[in-house]
């Protein structure tokens, strides 16, 4: 009994272990369990990291010139999808920071082969001389998974940079992730 309990422990510990990223082409890093790979680069964001960000949610960090970063989450989707609530821990995190909400709704994105609805967030949580600084929230499903990204960047230096990593993130989901 004692080593079937040790057995059944050592196991669970291995389990907790698991990489959720594997190696992919051109230095990408694939989520097995949802199919989507964290290239290495995103146009000027380079990946910094990737691994497990709490619970059922794993996340990929990618950094660019001057403070401008961009994270995706890939969550596993076990109800029903509301985005705006499932951003809200985020959101309320943000504002208790002081930042001020400047946008919110759907937006689409001109992905191919047709357009895609993202639900998006803006806050501005900074002025200084002739920028902005903004935190973009944005999620939306893609069969059983939730693929959630934030940016921070200044505007309007980096509405390009920012733009292009959005539409990449997304672009790719739809692409990579296999409705279930």
């Amino acid at each position: 009994m004692l080593n079937y309990l040790l057995l059944a422990v050592a196991t669970a510990a291995a389990a907790q272990n698991i990489d959720p990223f594997a190696d992919a082409r051109d230095g990408g890093k694939l989520h097995a369990a949802s199919g989507f790979v964290c290239p290495a680069r995103i146009g000027a964001f380079e990946r910094d990291a990737v691994g497990e960000a709490g619970k059922g949610t794993d996340f990929c960090a990618y950094s660019a010139r001057d403070g401008i970063y961009g994270t995706i989450r890939l969550m596993r989707l076990d109800g029903p999808f509301d985005p705006q609530s499932a951003l809200a821990p985020d959101f309320a995190e943000e504002e208790a920071q002081g930042g001020k909400r400047v946008a919110d709704g759907m937006a689409t994105l001109a992905t191919k082969p047709a357009p895609l609805a993202v639900y998006t967030r803006t806050y501005q949580t900074a002025t200084l001389e002739d920028f902005r600084y903004r935190a973009l929230f944005a999620n939306a499903q893609f069969g059983n998974w939730v693929v959630e990204t934030t940016i921070e960047y200044a505007d309007p230096r980096d509405m390009g940079v920012e733009n292009q990593f959005l539409h990449a993130v997304y672009a790719a989901a739809r692409n990579e992730i296999a409705p279930k």
